[in-house]
């Protein structure tokens, strides 16, 4: 008998490893031992450093009081990384930049650390100014042998978490490759590591690398690995686990093209990655091949929950070099559709699109350092509004065949909508909104596959060879219609989902969600809510109220603290003022938009 414990937190506990081992069950995995010493970054430390393993200053002493912590950090110099040291996934961990936000940032990885493994202790380290994350795959099996697989790149984060991963890390030279492969063996030894391990190391802009920690446990992103080494490192855990020797020796172990892995995640990158959940009313994936895989755990209908990570899938792209690899992983983005609640797909085709990404130039600050360009202004480009529209009469078309097919009389002229005058051409006028911005698209027909297309009462554009195919269920709430024009001589193509009154498009850079307007006379009797009103980003638990009814406040200052996706959220005043109500108090479950706490009105 044998577990299989995954690779979520399950694997890394080391009192379930014990439990099988008592109950004679193998524990698909490494020694208990080895994951205690790993599993505590403090001990970690000590014992890579006995082994000739490079580390990072820092403190991992056991006075941890508050005092003690603050003047080691002194010591050691700022900018600090607070970690927690049974921490992992993100969790527990915070940046102070300077001795003003240490004690605030302390608080945040203690209460953060707590919730997620019960323990609160910390360590401290230096902050290497533009690391990468560097992590070698290694392997061991209980005679004694011990190889690695490579390494991966994994700079690209937000929150501390993993985005877009890639094998081999770009710009490492054939003896920085070698080298920090020996050191993570060298690592995988010094604890009679058995199974597969992660052992990840800051590299800096001289590609000097040191200890961080070692995952003892397969990585979510060991695809990347197996892609560019021809491996099944599931298969090796099974093997090994079973007694058997490495499958290979480290001379066999060659690496082979370039791969990158995009994590998938219900979340809004333009609220700072704020996780999300719902229903997947609609799913699409490009279809999977062996330069190509896709794992997920949901499908179209499921719920997304707020209790768990809000990662939905990962999409692992395999070619020949990195350019391509990169170009092939564009392409499977553009291919992801997914509708119902946020995802990161088009950010992610955004990081992949970069000028210093493609160079190979990351480090953990990619994104606050190229902020502007990830997050540009959202615009809706004249071509996405034009096929919009065109898909819209496409629709329009498909109901009125579906109403004539419903008549008795089919010769009826009142069985008809198709817009035809005599001696005039055909037309039509379309609104589309995006958000609070509507916009008015005229159509008029040229020509059997020809339009002239005006948008807000701009020159018209010729939209020639129009191709439009809707999918069965046309006419329906739930369609889909491809399509496929040249739009003033150039070929644009889309695919558009339409549910209800959402218009939902897949263009070449992106998804776009739009929707019908509502009549005036609806808006109107519909009313609206005080827009000052801090509301629940997301489904979660509130964990702390801040504040009073009669406190005043100011723009920015905290009033609730949530919890959700395992992850500590801080909402805070969009404004001055004095708090009038709060509405929620700890240990409440809420649900997305929920009210918290109303400030009074402005004068």
């Amino acid at each position: 008998q044998a577990i299989h414990p995954g690779y979520g937190f399950l694997s890394e506990n080391v009192e379930f490893a014990e439990a099988c081992e008592r109950e004679n069950i193998t524990f698909i995995g490494p020694p208990a031992s080895a994951i205690r010493d790993m599993g505590i970054k403090s001990t970690s430390k000590h014992i890579m450093s006995a082994a000739g393993v490079p580390i990072i200053e820092g403190y991992h002493g056991e006075d941890q009081s508050h005092e003690k912590l603050k003047s080691e950090a002194q010591r050691i110099g700022y900018p600090i990384m607070i970690k927690a040291v049974r921490g992992g996934g993100g969790k527990g961990m915070r940046i102070a930049m300077t001795e003003a936000d240490f004690d605030t940032q302390l608080e945040s990885a203690k209460t953060e650390a707590m919730k997620a493994f019960g323990d609160q202790v910390m360590l401290l380290e230096k902050y290497v100014v533009k690391p990468r994350h560097v992590e070698v795959q290694v392997f061991g099996d209980r005679h004694g042998n011990h190889v690695y697989l490579f390494e991966r790149d994994c700079s690209v984060q937000r929150r501390h978490q993993k985005i877009i991963e890639e094998a081999p890390a770009p710009g490492l030279t054939d003896e920085v490759r070698r080298s920090i492969g020996e050191a993570a063996v060298r690592a995988a030894k010094a604890v009679d590591y058995v199974g597969a391990g992660t052992v990840e190391f800051i590299m800096d802009e001289s590609l000097k690398f040191y200890f961080m920690e070692m995952n003892t446990r397969l990585q979510v992103e060991h695809p990347v690995t197996e892609m560019i080494t021809g491996t099944d490192l599931v298969e090796w855990q099974l093997r090994v686990a079973g007694g058997e020797p490495i499958p290979m020796k480290q001379e066999e172990i060659k690496v082979r093209g370039h791969s990158f892995e995009c994590r998938i995640y219900a979340e809004d990158p333009d609220s700072d990655f704020m996780p999300g959940a719902g229903p997947l009313q609609h799913l699409a994936t490009p279809p999977p091949g062996s330069d190509l895989r896709i794992e997920t755990g949901v499908r179209q209908g499921d719920e997304v929950s707020v209790h768990y990570d809000p990662m939905i899938a990962k999409l692992v792209v395999w070619s020949d070099n990195r350019s391509s690899a990169l170009q092939r992983t564009l392409a499977a983005l553009r291919d992801y559709h997914v509708v119902g609640l946020n995802t990161n797909i088009r950010f992610l085709m955004a990081l992949a699109s970069h000028q210093a990404f493609q160079a190979g130039d990351v480090n953990t600050d990619f994104i606050p350092n190229h902020q502007a360009e990830l997050f540009p202004p959202r615009s809706l480009s004249t071509e996405v509004l034009c096929q919009a529209a065109l898909a819209m009469t496409a629709s329009l078309s498909a109901k009125n065949s579906a109403r004539s097919a419903a008549k008795k009389d089919v010769f009826s002229p009142f069985a008809h909508s198709s817009g035809m005058r005599v001696n005039i051409s055909p037309s039509c006028t379309v609104k589309l909104a995006d958000g609070d911005t509507e916009h008015t698209i005229h159509i008029s027909e040229t020509g059997p596959n020809s339009r002239s297309v005006s948008v807000d009462g701009q020159a018209p554009v010729t939209i020639e060879d129009v191709r439009l195919t809707t999918e069965p269920g046309a006419g329906t709430d739930n369609e889909k219609t491809t399509v496929r024009c040249s739009i003033n001589g150039k070929i644009s193509s889309s695919t558009i989902l339409m549910r209800g009154n959402s218009v939902h498009i897949f263009a070449v850079d992106g998804s776009h969600n739009l929707s019908i307007p509502l009549p005036k006379f609806l808006k109107s009797s519909l009313g609206s809510g005080s827009i000052n009103d801090p509301v629940a980003p997301m489904p979660g638990v509130v964990e702390k109220v801040t504040v009073d009814a009669g406190s005043e406040v100011k723009k920015g200052d905290p009033l609730v603290v949530m919890i959700a996706m395992k992850m500590e959220y801080v909402i805070r005043a969009s404004r001055d003022g004095v708090v009038e109500k709060v509405y929620h108090k700890p240990g409440d479950t809420v649900s997305k938009g929920t009210v918290l706490v109303h400030l009074k009105e402005e004068n």
